[in-house]
């Protein structure tokens, strides 16, 4: 393991389990566990027969086993957690987190396992997109980036569910937002980027769509400002705004899609935005598009001035009118 983690603090038993109870629990009890091979598990006591639920919602995962086994007192059941291999620690230990933070207050057994399964899902998403990994600073600001815009979507122009279906980042599109015969392009700025805008590719400024705007926003980390999210915060805060059952499936499946689950390296940085700017890309903008590079060229990045975009600007009102 890269980092210290309950386990190592657990003895491998001769035979049966060594737990360690989880602290900081109001709900249903949580235990870190080893077993006789040295296994690392996470298990949740359950008062009740839960055996119905547990199959009718069934999550498998690859690397770790899922089990609800009979526990030490009558009428009780353990649903537990097992790895199966060591060297993936790391992230079952960010799983478990993360469960254990769903499950903190919960006291009812029923409900406890609906989370637990709902959760497991989630993982089994995450675990099934491109990349299982943490994300780079640089990933997690412009993941920041396009979530506030997606908030920003929703909230005046499209319903839930088609402003989610427009956020086209976690599908490898060419720009991240495209509805009706609009596409916006999102970048956002760190305080050292004053004064340029980083284009990856010549294909981000072209668009088959009528209008193609590029929209900068300025990401402040304020870690104690009142105002200020974290990556985390600004996915619980979409989670509990979405109410179209559409939206919310099709919003974790994307976050999946950016190797996102809520892991506790996400609870910093926070940030602050500010500072947007949108600019409408029509001729005369400054570009380099595939469709005029020379034979041979290709994989072009590069840096625009944002001082040499001024006359392009628009308001925000022309991005984000209702189509």
């Amino acid at each position: 393991m890269s980092r210290s983690a309950p386990w190592d603090a657990i003895p491998t038993p001769a035979a049966d389990l060594n737990v360690l109870r989880v602290a900081g629990t109001t709900g249903v009890a949580i235990f870190w566990g080893r077993d006789a091979g040295a296994q690392c598990l996470l298990i949740i006591e359950l008062d009740g027969d839960h055996t119905v639920q547990f199959r009718r919602d069934m999550v498998s995962l690859h690397g770790i086993s899922v089990d609800l086994r009979n526990g030490d007192g009558v009428g009780q059941q353990r649903f537990v957690l097992t790895l199966a291999r060591h060297i993936d620690s790391d992230l079952f230990l960010g799983l478990c987190e993360t469960l254990i933070g769903n499950l903190r207050d919960v006291a009812d057994p029923a409900t406890a396992l609906a989370v637990a399964l709902a959760h497991l899902r989630r993982w089994k998403a995450f675990l099934a997109g491109r990349n299982a990994r943490l994300l780079s600073p640089g990933e997690v600001r412009g993941l920041f980036g396009e979530l506030h815009v997606l908030r920003l979507l929703y909230q005046d122009t499209l319903p839930q569910a088609a402003a989610v279906d427009a956020w086209c980042g976690p599908d490898d599109s060419h720009q991240d937002f495209i509805f009706g015969n609009r596409a916006i392009e999102v970048k956002s700025l760190s305080g050292r980027e004053r004064s340029t805008v980083r284009i990856s590719s010549e294909d981000q400024l072209e668009s088959l769509a009528d209008e193609l705007f590029l929209l900068t926003q300025r990401l402040s980390s304020q870690p104690d400002a009142g105002q200020a999210l974290s990556l985390n915060g600004i996915v619980g805060l979409i989670d509990s705004e979405l109410g179209d059952a559409d939206a919310i499936e099709q919003f974790a499946d994307k976050l999946a899609g950016m190797s996102y689950v809520p892991l506790a390296e996400y609870d910093a940085p926070r940030f602050i935005v500010g500072g947007l700017q949108g600019y409408r890309v029509t001729d005369g903008f400054p570009r380099l598009i595939r469709s005029e590079l020379p034979p041979g060229i290709t994989k072009v990045s590069y840096d625009i001035m944002l001082e040499a975009i001024t006359p392009f600007s628009c308001d925000e009102a022309d991005m984000f009118r209702r189509p």
